[in-house]
């Protein structure tokens, strides 16, 4: 029906699954063999190949994707490592394999479908309900795409997803699995607890001086690591933009020659009576829907001011019945095409005859129309000097990235050059490691994990000479050179004795404490006696009652054939001997609870399905990985 374009779902819905797609999505497929030499080339699939710029695009993409996710709380590292690296390959392969499969087996998308896909994304209709197609259009530009782009590319993600979908729909959870998880999750179980605290054992350690070297020899906790004094110098688009200014003759220029931008298309309003049938019906079925509508049609032109109430009690579109018929205003874009041509050769007030769409007979009645305007240059103005002044930014950064580029490699031996033919400060910091500091801001230039590779280099350190211009964010270089270098070191014995003796004590009284738990386990094993234990507590896998997460994996994974059961584990505290002494099956069944864990278990086992397939598919495609260690690879971030 027509309301299936009166979505009122979030922008940020649209916005998200925008930067969700895979990342073919954005890239294209061809690009994926049309990029990088032997050299870059990180993954061969089929005979093409995944090349370095590719993995370090996706890495970059995967975080854009998670800042949008989490806002403030979204911290890179977490996915600055060498596992999440190497899962960002994973996918691009798995992406691959998979569209592959899709092209060898001739699937494809209808413009219905994908017309469809884009309208129920949500945020893209204006406050009457109507697919608003500047709105789209202004989306997909921040994004660097165009519709026509962005369409192929969506049209190619959904013919992956066919392949996808095809073997998760086959997965199913047998009655007697779903029945023994949903068991065991309810399964109550009694334990006490026996705790060996290691502060109950410190009065019987004795401690040497021997014991205190050795432990402060094999101990790296009191290293102190390598560090350098460095100083540097960042260019940064902001910066440049302040240097920028936008004429009134060039803003009057840019107005002229994109008139249009500016400009509102012709919208009309109009009602109709909607008599439905399918376009696969019957022959009799549509000959009656058709009669239908020609009697109406016949009866409005004679009385054309009973056309809300005929709406009302005909028209199966019941979104518009209930206004009389009406759609409110729209423009080109928005209706079925055949609705669309009729309501565009109508004069205001004029009735159409039948117009046939795929959701059957339409009797059309324009209402009103808004002619196609443009707005003033006085109400644009400083919009048009905004775009003018990013166009002018980006160019200027694209230029002085080079100039940043050539000086700091060539005149190598001091930053001053580079500050003084850019105007940028020089600055300086110290302390800085070869890792990341947590505890400063990660949008700080100098804390990137490859501007610190590139200092710590052998050609900074020993020469002391620029590190090459390193991009550390979007339309952000810096380049740095090292001023004083610190090798590692470590702190000396008598400065951190205290603090040995401290650890020492505490690792001998762990070891004590272990010793007397796992005797007395031991013991118990052999005679059952429950002197000491703590109260009864009943836990179950859906209620921990606060306890160590490792105490509590212990007590569920207890073998429970015979009772009561015993089991030990070191604890941070010193040692815990658990005594489980009986299990409790669920007795009331929540058979809509049953259902819905039987939905997660087959929702995982598709999961499985998937992934065995695509593994299946890597075999089938011949998948070489040339930089199988992800720790090589670098991200902008």
């Amino acid at each position: 029906m027509f309301e299936f374009i009166r979505t009122h779902q979030r922008l940020m819905q649209f916005l998200l699954l925008l930067i969700i797609f895979p990342s073919f999505a954005f890239f294209g497929l061809e690009s994926y063999t049309s990029m990088g030499d032997a050299s870059n080339t990180v993954a061969k699939v089929d005979g093409q190949t995944i090349t370095q710029p590719e993995w370090d695009a996706a890495q970059r993409e995967q975080m854009a994707r998670f800042r949008q996710m989490f806002g403030e709380q979204f911290d890179a590292k977490m996915f600055d490592t060498p596992e999440a690296k190497q899962e960002v390959l994973n996918n691009l392969i798995a992406q691959r394999v998979l569209a592959a499969e899709a092209k060898r087996n001739k699937l494809s998308v209808s413009d219905q479908s994908l017309q469809q896909t884009i309208i129920n994304m949500g945020g893209l209709t204006t406050a009457d309900g109507k697919f608003d197609v500047e709105r789209y259009k202004t989306i997909l530009a921040a994004q660097g795409m165009t519709p026509t782009t962005y369409e192929a590319r969506l049209r190619q993600d959904m013919i992956s997803q066919q392949v996808n979908a095809a073997i998760q729909s086959t997965a199913f959870a047998p009655d007697s699995l779903a029945k023994r998880l949903s068991e065991l999750g309810e399964q109550e179980r009694e334990v006490q607890q026996l705790a060996f605290r290691a502060s109950d054992y410190v009065a019987q350690v004795k401690v040497t001086d021997d014991m205190l070297k050795a432990y402060y020899d094999k101990s790296n906790q009191f290293d102190v690591p390598e560090q350098v004094k460095a100083e540097y110098v960042v260019l940064t688009a902001d910066a440049l933009a302040a240097q920028i200014n936008v004429s009134d003759a060039d803003i009057k220029s840019y107005y002229e020659q994109n008139t249009k931008q500016y400009g509102t298309e012709e919208q009309r309003r109009a009602s109709h009576i909607l008599i439905g049938v399918s376009k696969d019906a019957s022959d009799a079925d549509k000959a009656a829907a058709k009669a239908k509508a020609e009697k109406l049609l016949a009866s409005l032109r004679k009385n054309p001011q009973d056309f809300a109430k005929l709406a009302k009690e005909n028209s199966i579109d019941t979104g518009s019945a209930e206004r009389g018929g009406d759609l409110g205003f729209f423009g080109k874009g928005s209706m079925v095409k055949p609705f669309e041509d009729a309501a565009y050769k109508l004069k205001q007030d004029e009735l159409s005859d039948l117009v046939q769409s795929d959701y059957g007979f339409h009797i059309i009645k324009v209402t009103a129309i808004k002619p196609a305007a443009i707005k003033p240059l006085e109400q644009v103005k400083g919009e048009i000097a905004s775009d003018i002044r990013k166009q002018l930014v980006v160019k200027k950064y694209t230029e002085t990235a080079d100039v940043f580029n050539n000086t700091v490699y060539e005149q190598a031996d001091s930053l001053k050059a580079v500050a003084d033919k850019l105007k940028l400060k020089i600055e300086t910091t110290g302390n800085l490691s070869r890792q990341v500091n947590p505890a400063v801001a990660p949008s700080t230039p100098y804390n990137n994990q490859k501007f610190l590779t590139a200092l710590f280099s052998d050609e900074s350190l020993k020469n002391k000479r620029n590190t090459e211009a390193v991009e550390v964010a979007p339309n952000t270089l810096i380049s740095g050179r090292v001023v004083e270098y610190k090798p590692a070191t470590k702190r000396p014995f008598d400065e951190v004795k205290a603090l040995v003796q401290e650890r020492v004590v505490q690792t001998e009284a762990h070891a004590l404490a272990k010793k007397a738990g796992e005797a007395k386990l031991a013991a118990l094993k052999e005679k059952d006696d429950a002197t000491g234990f703590s109260a009864t507590q009943v836990v179950s896998r859906a209620k921990s009652q606060g306890l160590n997460p490792a105490v509590f994996l212990a007590v569920m994974k207890a073998d429970t054939s015979k009772l009561p059961s015993y089991v030990g584990l070191e604890a941070p505290q010193g040692y815990a001997v658990l005594r489980v002494v009986r299990v409790v099956q669920p007795t009331n069944v929540d058979s809509a609870k049953r259902q819905a864990e039987r939905q997660q278990i087959t929702a995982a086992l598709a999961q499985q399905e998937t992934y065995a397939y695509i593994e299946a598919l890597k075999k089938k495609a011949k998948v070489e990985i040339k930089k199988p260690t992800a720790a090589k690879s670098e991200t902008a971030e």
